[in-house]
């Protein structure tokens, strides 16, 4: 499967500015795609596709404030750089609390916007790799037992099998077993390792998610 080029996603529905910032970021060589409206963009919206989006505060329809407010309900979306003619510090302060890369004002200066693009697709570029992991390794976590979940959970705590089996009342043999089959499933050759991937899920609160 071929790996997804970036893409510039530029959301405003005056175009003028659309085709002003698609000019300049296509002078840079960046593939880039507009909207006119935030509909248009939700509607086709694809989680896989890496890259960043340029996003007007204010739209008719569905603003961008809102837009950002769906996107932070998934699992994972592009980083947001928020644009506005309107340079009000309360709505910079929520939109960047919210998660976006910036708050810029128009008119936009260019130096600026392509400095924030370069750290958005190098966020984008990070974060979905550790997103990625986050699932593989959750993904392993959901293939366990319910037993099999308790002796990881006190392996991880650093209790000796002979340990484990009192607290559990079963033959450490019986944890010796679940404990391979742990180490198994969950792809890990070492216990550093084991305990490195716990720490992925623990750090994500996903211990208990299936």
């Amino acid at each position: 499967m071929n790996e997804l080029l970036p893409i510039i996603t530029i959301v405003d529905d005056e175009p003028d500015v659309r085709d002003a910032l698609a000019l300049l970021l296509k002078s840079m060589s960046y593939p880039v795609q507009t909207f006119e409206t935030a509909y248009e963009y939700w509607g086709q919206f694809n989680s896989d596709q890496p890259g960043c989006v340029i996003l007007d505060v204010r739209m008719p329809g569905m603003s961008g404030l809102e837009l950002q407010q769906q996107l932070n309900k998934l699992d994972y979306h592009p980083p947001i750089i928020m644009i506005s003619g309107h340079g009000e510090l309360t709505m910079a302060v929520n939109t960047i609390r919210d998660g976006a890369i910036d708050f810029l004002q128009k008119p936009i200066s260019e130096q600026i916007l392509l400095e924030r693009v370069s750290q958005a697709l190098q966020k984008d570029q990070l974060s979905r790799k550790q997103h990625a992991k986050l699932l593989r390794v959750k993904n392993r976590y959901k293939t366990l037992t319910a037993r099999e979940k308790e002796v990881l959970a006190l392996v991880v705590r650093g209790k000796l099998n002979k340990v484990i089996a009192v607290d559990l009342d079963v033959s450490t043999r019986t944890i010796e077993i679940h404990r391979s089959r742990v180490m198994e499933k969950m792809q890990s050759k070492s216990l550093a390792q084991l305990m490195r991937e716990i720490s992925v899920l623990e750090d994500n609160q996903q211990m208990d998610s299936d």
